[in-house]
């Protein structure tokens, strides 16, 4: 699978800055999802549960498996301002130091090891193309997509060697298989344990 061009969002008036801005400061509703995509601010409603429960199983296998410089965060948000993107993704590792030491509300998504998002029905087009094409162009050497809704079945796709605006694709497992994720996780995710499978 390989994502579709993507193109810096057409000038709306708003400056990266100023878009980001307004994104800190809006009300939102109270466990939404509010992201920058294509240089449009959206929100996403709270997940479903089997989507939830598959967001603390990675979360409890990755805390186990990451080095002690890493940390796993299931709300930090990951910019890509060439692009007009500011992602929420449903878990990040990144390293603990910048996490400590970047002000303001986000980090760059050069910084990020590997990001990780659960399709929802509403989401999936987003997650399979946009965000794939998004963390690619910002230099996210794995990208990891839970696809719930994926026709024929769910499907777990790691992605990574980013180039532009895309990735290679590494595996491709059905639910019920193992995923393998390379150093410096080295850690094999068995999806069996994944509601649906």
């Amino acid at each position: 699978m390989s994502a579709l061009p993507i193109e810096p969002p057409q000038d709306d008036g708003y400056s990266w800055d100023e878009l980001v801005g307004i994104w800190a400061t809006m009300d939102h509703p109270e466990g939404c999802k509010v992201e920058i995509i294509d240089g449009s601010i959206t929100v996403t409603p709270s997940p479903a549960n089997q989507h939830s429960s598959i967001v603390f199983k990675l979360l409890r296998m990755l805390v186990k498996a990451i080095p002690d410089e890493l940390g796993v965060y299931t709300t930090l948000d990951v910019a890509v301002p060439a692009y007009g993107n500011l992602y929420v993704p449903d878990l990040v590792v990144i390293p603990e130091d910048v996490v400590d030491h970047t002000p303001g509300h986000y980090v760059a998504a050069d910084q990020v090891l590997l990001a990780i998002e659960v399709t929802s029905p509403s989401n999936a087009r987003r997650d399979r193309i946009t965000k794939l094409a998004g963390y690619a162009t910002g230099g996210v050497p794995l990208y990891l997509l839970v696809d719930r809704w994926a026709p024929g079945g769910p499907l777990v796709t790691l992605f990574g060697e980013p180039e532009e605006h895309t990735y290679k694709t590494l595996q491709t497992a059905k639910f019920g298989d193992q995923v393998h994720l390379p150093a410096p996780f080295d850690l094999t995710i068995d999806t069996g344990a994944f509601p649906g499978s």
